[in-house]
């Protein structure tokens, strides 16, 4: 099986072929700049590099949300149209799931962040221990002061890990002291070859019905929603 594997939920672009075998080829740009212009020629000169044709992939795989709400969008986007153009399958996965294979050799939890601006954070709890990952908390949007409460309670080391790890840094040490683990700034972005292995192991889904997760809605559109309510409420 060759999979396509396309991640924009972050600042980071990165695309990755791969099969059974292994990685094929990978590549990783950690520049804020735009995805939309620069995603599909960085296929294109993946493909090519790997000596591959659209015509030769099996399946797509992309890293779902949540993170960045434009970003997202654009990899779901570009996904499910190739996905459906060439009449392969389609595979979704956590962008915080992906970041927390990173921390795989970590005996304890590993914490994936992302910041989502006003003191608030994408995350989910996952547990790593002999190399696996399993999941312990779902993907949620909240307050990081709220977040950590619940942290309290475990009785193992937290890895805090992303690049957006030091707006928190101050907010996880303060609840967790010396449990509070923070991984090294190598590891704090998620790679697209780990997303194509991991989307190998996933029964495809369906095309038309698959959407992003944003964990929440975008401000604008929340915005409109609230005042829908309020129209309806006067």
């Amino acid at each position: 099986m060759n999979v396509l594997a396309i991640d924009t939920s972050t600042n980071v672009l990165g695309v990755a072929v791969a099969n059974e075998k292994g990685i094929i080829g990978e590549q990783i740009t950690y520049t804020k700049r735009n995805h939309s212009v620069r995603a599909m020629p960085t296929i294109e000169a993946l493909l090519q590099e790997c000596g591959m044709k659209p015509s030769d992939l099996d399946r797509i795989v992309v890293a779902k949300g949540p993170g960045s709400y434009t970003g997202v969008r654009i990899g779901v986007t570009i996904a499910k149209s190739l996905a459906w153009s060439l009449g392969i399958e389609l595979v979704g996965i956590s962008s915080l799931e992906v970041l927390a294979f990173n921390g795989r050799y970590f005996n304890g939890y590993v914490c994936p962040v992302f910041d989502a601006r006003r003191g608030q954070l994408y995350t989910s709890l996952f547990r790593a221990e002999n190399g696996e990952v399993t999941r312990v908390q779902e993907d949620q949007n909240l307050l990081a002061k709220d977040f950590v409460e619940g942290l309290k309670q475990l009785n193992e080391p937290v890895l805090f890990i992303g690049s957006d790890v030091s707006i928190h840094e101050e907010t996880f040490r303060g609840a967790l002291g010396e449990r509070a683990a923070f991984a090294p700034a190598s590891l704090h972005h998620a790679r697209a070859g780990e997303l194509a292995m991991l989307g190998m192991q996933l029964p495809p889904e369906e095309i038309h019905s698959f959407v992003p997760n944003y964990v929440r809605l975008a401000e604008a559109e929340a915005k409109w929603l609230e005042a829908q309510e309020k129209q309806r409420e006067e």
